[in-house]
């Protein structure tokens, strides 16, 4: 019996401290934290009546969204409220200021380092159960073929009935005793994932290490990140919300979009070259994301195309729509694995961006000019949180290359199962996926993608978090 791998102890305050990554706001932004009032209370409508929901990880207590669901004949309307932090937040004050300069919340395995004080994030801006919260409201009505087909966005006063949590929700639907205010999140979750293939979207389904400390003061460990059902329906309704969002803005002119360019031709021949060279057929017809959705689970030569598949999004980024700059072709304004146009919007509480693009999108809504403020702020917002991206990916990264090296450490010249994921070449080595504990990392030598192949531990250093493989 294969024995389960841990460490009783890692410390990330290193990586924290390399990174740059604190929780010191400065006294006069968390004075202001702390004193937060709601500056749009005699604007909000009154949306207590609705039986919101929220849908987080277990204790998460920083709350962005709020979901109902109801059916309508064959459409769905679906009302999701948004935690409104830009009422909170002075324009151009203290907390402003802080908040620019930290991008988003960035998450190590042992806590995050919000981006807002606590008494904000976790508190008076977070969409907690029984307490009224300002939010902003977005009501979007689905049709049976899975468009939206009409959308408002209004500031609203709004009460949760209830925290929920993903694996929770996925069980209930199993069992039929989904929670009243999302009994349609399943056909809504399915629904609107076959009008996104259809639309030519991609989804990547790679492993994705999570380290976890079970129980609270037990020994870290390595595992894949579970994925139930409701992690996609949920999903769903954020992206559908983004989309929207994005082309409220786009048909202004004014705004934030989150963009991803289209797959070079060279780049959508090359999965399919590689698929023919795995012997994997491609259905006539099919686009690269229903090529994709299509593939069998845990096969070798999935995980290896799903990698692969890797080349198809890249150069995701930030545009800002302004009327002093030059106009962008669809092109450039779209977000191609999500198949249209679209903006953040849903997770103020945890990123920049959404905050003003939110602003943008009520302000265009209903007629008014977008805040001054909020002009002056979009040109400065791609590079700030093109950094916090950069920022998060590297905490990380490097979070889980030091759990790696420590978990295998003393483990030189065991044997393992591992799954090759791109083939090596005589100028880079092959990249692996250990199936248990799940590790990736490089691999000597010149093994071909999509077989699986026992390897060797030839290195595992946790004073540089590099961990090496070899074939057996």
């Amino acid at each position: 019996m294969q024995r389960r791998l841990s460490a009783p102890d890692i410390d990330f305050d290193a990586i924290r401290g390399e990174l740059g990554v604190d929780e010191n706001y400065g006294q006069d932004a968390l004075t202001e934290a702390e004193n937060a009032v709601d500056r749009h209370a005699a604007d909000r409508i009154d949306r207590t009546d609705i039986p919101l929901v929220t849908i987080d990880p277990p204790g998460s207590m920083d709350l962005d969204q709020a979901v109902c669901l109801r059916a309508d004949g064959d459409d769905i309307v679906v009302d999701y409220a948004i935690a409104d932090v830009a009422a909170l937040i002075e324009p151009e004050g203290a907390l402003d200021a802080e908040s620019r300069r930290r991008g988003a919340t960035i998450y190590f395995p042992d806590r995050s380092v919000p981006l807002h004080p606590r008494v904000l994030s976790e508190g008076r801006g977070s969409l907690l159960p029984d307490v009224e919260r300002a939010a902003v409201l977005w009501t979007m009505r689905v049709s049976g073929a899975g468009e939206v087909v009409e959308v408002s966005v209004a500031r609203a006063r709004v009460r949760s009935r209830a925290r929920l949590d993903y694996a929770g929700v996925a069980a209930d639907a199993a069992a039929g005793r989904l929670h009243p205010s999302i009994v349609d999140l399943p056909r809504f979750g399915e629904l609107r994932r076959r009008t996104a293939l259809a639309r030519g979207a991609i989804e990547l389904d790679l492993p994705d290490q999570e380290v976890v400390r079970s129980p609270a003061d037990g020994p870290w460990t390595l595992q894949i990140a579970p994925r139930t059902p409701a992690d996609m329906w949920n999903s769903q309704v954020s992206l559908m919300t983004g989309m929207c969002a994005g082309t409220i803005m786009a048909d202004a002119g004014i705004g934030l979009l989150r963009t991803l360019p289209p797959a070079p031709a060279d780049a959508v021949e090359q999965l399919r070259a590689t698929a023919a060279a795995l012997r994997v057929p491609w259905p006539d017809g099919a686009t690269p994301g229903e090529f994709l959705a299509g593939l069998p689970q845990d096969a070798p030569s999935t995980l290896a195309l799903m990698s692969h598949a890797g080349t198809l999004m890249r150069g995701a980024g930030y545009k800002v729509l302004d009327a002093g700059e030059p106009e962008l072709t669809h092109d450039e304004m779209v977000h191609a694995a999500i198949g249209g146009i679209y903006a953040h919007v849903t997770a103020p509480l945890r990123r920049l961006g959404d905050r003003f693009a939110t602003e943008v999108c009520l302000s265009v809504s209903a007629g008014r000019p977008v805040p001054d403020w909020v002009v002056r702020a979009l040109p400065t917002l791609p590079k700030i949180l093109r950094s916090a991206d950069s920022l998060g990916s590297s905490a990380d990264r490097e979070s889980i290359d030091l759990t790696e090296s420590v978990v295998l450490a003393g483990r030189v010249g065991e044997r393992f199962d591992a799954v090759v994921l791109s083939a090596g070449t005589d100028k880079r080595p092959a990249k692996i996926f250990v199936t248990e504990p799940p590790v990736i990392a490089a691999c000597s030598g010149t093994p071909d993608a999509a077989v699986r192949l026992p390897v060797v531990l030839a290195a595992a250093d946790p004073d540089t978090r590099s961990v090496e493989f070899a074939p057996a």
